[in-house]
């Protein structure tokens, strides 16, 4: 369709200089783009113009001026007029090019295409305004399919009827044709195909009124002599009369109201004749601005019926095209391409010429609610292809990827103090055979009666061993036996049964009563990252390990009672705790589209402490051989387990680097998140991780490619549109942060390809339709 730029010249002088407003948009379309400037003074330009108007009217040549008796006599050369013109187009370009216009030209170098077909509008009252040659202005020699037009502002559209039809009706006036040639204007127009042309040659104001009156016009022609006093313009219709648009004012109205779309005045001086018709609300006025030699009118108006009826060019091209080839005949008559110009109302598109012939009136400006139709349809196609490779799980391993980016984003925080880790290394292994207990697995007998020994005096609250110890106690430490029975606080570990690998699980500890065993089991992704916690599930019968809750869950529940958190179940059988809520996640969730949803679990809400441990820690050996200090201890829960190397029970997390054991965290500090995720989201100290429903992901990646496709609407420019959506996708990844940390785990990847696509779309369309 193209593109429409108005410039307003909205107040000033020339002394003073002007305030204007500069709109673009695309043709038919409301504007997207509107800028204010200024531009300075101009006197020097508009006395370049007089003296140019002054030497190109003393031109000797036969003019279809009114009054061609009374045409000056003495007599200009060519060459002076030429320089003349010169000096008026450098002092244009000058005025064009001053400091204060310059945002608005800078503006329009981002925003104008150079092979788009550009309407170009100078919307002014100022005569003198439009009688300048903008399109001398060299900043439009880059744009070989734009032309300036001249508007009036505060301009109404007229509604007119759709008629079919076959042929473009023209009412041609021959008015008085004294000392120039008008027969050869009427064989054009009757050589036209598709045209059915009425001539009216010299008759009187009533003969043209009535036929104005008579039957809708397509095209309104005059060529004679005419010409403009003061703002009004007047034709010569035969020798002794001539007429004022004023004067026609009731038929021309009823004209345009009919379907009168465009006139053309191929004689003098005609900017009058073009205001006045402007005001009555003509859509579209073809004129020359200063008064036409005759050969010049004549090729003029053979070369526009070319372009615009025989190659179907636009009006505005057309008459472009047909303005550039009367440079041919400037060395006979100077600054004849400056003549033709096109007076226009920009809401109307102007009609092509079988858009005429037809009778199909142009496309009217759409409202903004029809406009943003089309960016709203492309995000929701967008987003619907998106949330299709979502649903086929194409997406997750880029939604996981970005997940564990965004937890990495969050903000540091405290180690947990209600916690105590007692790790069993490397040195503890040694240092176990060294004192001589008998170590069978990670931790001897000998050892675990000593911590529980140096604990019970300091009260802890709970008691964790996250080692397998399926097998009894040794004869020779009979003691511990009973320590393990009746310690209430005391909790132990088995491994469910793991039908992937065969393998029947991993029984508890004899001695522990089942109410005190909780599974350790926990679940990965397919990149092998822990990024959900297990915390209760039911394992097949006949495997070693029976419990249904976690070692977490089982560790979180025995703190909590004592602060006097009962656990409660759902009508939706979700687990009451505190002010928690333990929800499963079910098989879609978040960026999981295929979720192995066995048990039920829940995303575990890492404790981002950074480079320090979520919990304070101490060795075996030191814990042994060292006084307890009573505050670490005290209403703590105390987890016991191994982080020797050696024994390979780490995991990757979102905070791993790398794969390697290195980057990974040991199982019990593992457990010691998943305890401290279940008792702060109770004690309301921090949320559990959730996500929204299925529809509120679909709503939020819609939003996201709504705005992507909005973003792209209103700028229209793939250069604009990079920068912008970049920042876009920037707020979008903080938007995500900062749900996360308020424990809503929202679309990144999703939206983000979403937001980019729907842009690239919304731009790309209309460019492959132009192209």
């Amino acid at each position: 369709m193209g593109k429409l730029v108005v410039l307003k010249i909205i107040s000033g002088d020339s002394e003073r200089g002007f305030s204007v407003a500069l709109q673009i948009g695309e043709e038919g379309r409301l504007p997207t783009t509107e800028q204010l400037g200024d531009l300075p003074g101009c006197p020097d330009v508009l006395e370049n113009y007089q003296q140019w108007q002054q030497i190109y009217k003393r031109l000797p040549y036969l003019l279809r001026l009114d009054r061609p008796d009374t045409q000056e006599t003495s007599v200009s050369k060519p060459e002076k007029c030429r320089q003349a013109a010169g000096a008026l187009r450098d002092s244009l370009n000058q005025w064009l090019e001053s400091e204060s216009f310059r945002p608005l030209k800078e503006r329009l170098l981002q925003k104008l295409p150079q092979a788009e077909s550009i309407r170009f509008a100078i919307q002014t009252e100022d005569l003198q305004l439009q009688q300048l040659p903008w399109h001398q202005w060299k900043f439009f020699e880059e744009y070989s399919r734009l032309e300036t037009v001249l508007s009036l502002p505060n301009l109404d559209v007229i509604e007119k009827t759709n008629k079919s039809k076959s042929k473009v009706k023209i009412l041609a006036i021959l008015g008085n044709s004294e000392k120039i040639d008008t027969f050869q204007d009427g064989q054009f127009l009757e050589n036209l195909p598709d045209a059915e042309v009425r001539f009216l040659p010299s008759r009187s104001r009533e003969e043209i009124s009535d036929n104005l009156w008579l039957q809708p016009w397509d095209v309104l022609f005059f060529a004679g002599h005419s010409s403009t006093e003061g703002k009004s313009g007047r034709i010569a219709i035969n020798k002794d009369d001539n007429l004022t648009i004023d004067e026609l004012k009731n038929c021309l109205k009823q004209a345009i109201e009919g379907g009168l779309q465009l006139a053309i005045f191929n004689s003098c001086d005609g900017l009058g004749l073009a205001r006045d018709l402007a005001e009555l609300h003509i859509p579209q006025t073809i004129v020359m601005r200063e008064p036409v030699p005759d050969e010049v009118a004549q090729h003029f108006l053979r070369n526009f019926l070319e372009e615009y009826a025989l190659k179907s060019l636009p009006l505005h091209l057309a008459l472009r095209r047909a303005r550039e080839r009367l440079q041919g005949l400037e060395k006979n008559y100077p600054c004849a391409s400056w003549l033709p110009v096109i007076y226009q109302n920009p809401a109307e598109i102007p009609p092509t010429w079988q858009q005429l012939r037809d009778g199909i009136q142009p496309k009217k400006p759409t409202s903004i609610f029809q406009q943003i139709a089309y960016p709203i349809g492309v995000a929701l196609v967008v987003a619907v292809g998106i949330l299709g490779i979502r649903q086929a799980g194409l997406l997750q391993p880029f939604e996981l990827k970005a997940f564990d980016i965004l937890m990495k984003g969050r903000p540091l925080e405290p180690p947990d103090d209600r916690l105590l880790v007692i790790e069993v290394t490397e040195r503890d292994l040694r240092y176990q055979q060294e004192t001589g207990m008998e170590r069978q697995g990670s931790l001897a007998d000998a050892a675990l009666a000593q911590i529980l020994a140096k604990l019970k005096p300091h009260q802890p609250r709970a008691i964790g061993l996250d080692i397998y110890r399926d097998f009894p106690v040794k004869s020779d430490l009979p003691e511990l036996v009973p320590e393990l029975q009746s310690n209430p606080n005391f909790f132990a570990i088995c491994k469910g049964e793991d039908p992937t690998v065969r393998e029947p699980g991993i029984a508890p500890p004899p001695e522990i009563p089942s109410e005190r065993v909780g599974f350790s089991d926990v679940v990965r992704d397919d990149d092998g990252i822990l990024r959900r916690h297990l915390w209760y599930a039911n394992f097949n019968q006949g495997s070693a390990c029976e419990s249904q809750s976690s070692l977490s869950l089982l560790l979180a529940l025995h703190y909590l009672e004592a602060e006097g958190t009962e656990p409660e179940i759902s009508p939706e059988f979700d687990l009451l705790l505190g002010k928690a809520t333990l929800k499963s996640l079910q098989k879609q969730a978040g960026g999981y589209q295929n979720l192995d949803h066995y048990g039920y679990q829940m995303l575990l809400n890492y404790r981002n402490t950074g480079t320090e441990p979520i919990a304070r820690s101490v060795t075996l050996k030191d814990f042994l051989d060292n006084p307890v200090n009573s505050d670490w201890v005290k209403d703590k829960i105390v987890l016991i387990g191994v982080t020797a190397g050696s024994k390979k029970d780490f995991f990757p997390t979102p905070y791993s680097a790398t794969q390697q054991q290195e980057d990974q965290i040991p199982g019990v500090f593992l457990q010691a998140q998943m305890v401290s995720q279940i008792i702060s989201a109770a004690s309301r100290r921090r949320p559990l991780l959730g996500v929204w429903p299925q529809w509120g992901d679909n709503l939020w990646i819609f939003g996201w490619s709504l705005a992507g496709g909005i973003l792209a609407w209103r700028l229209r420019s793939f250069w604009l549109l990079l920068p912008c959506t970049t920042v876009a996708i920037g707020f979008l990844y903080g938007t995500c942060l900062f749900l996360l940390i308020q424990g809503t785990w929202v679309p990144l990847v999703p939206s983000a390809l979403a937001l980019s696509i729907a842009g690239i779309v919304v731009v790309a369309i209309p460019r492959v339709k132009a192209s």
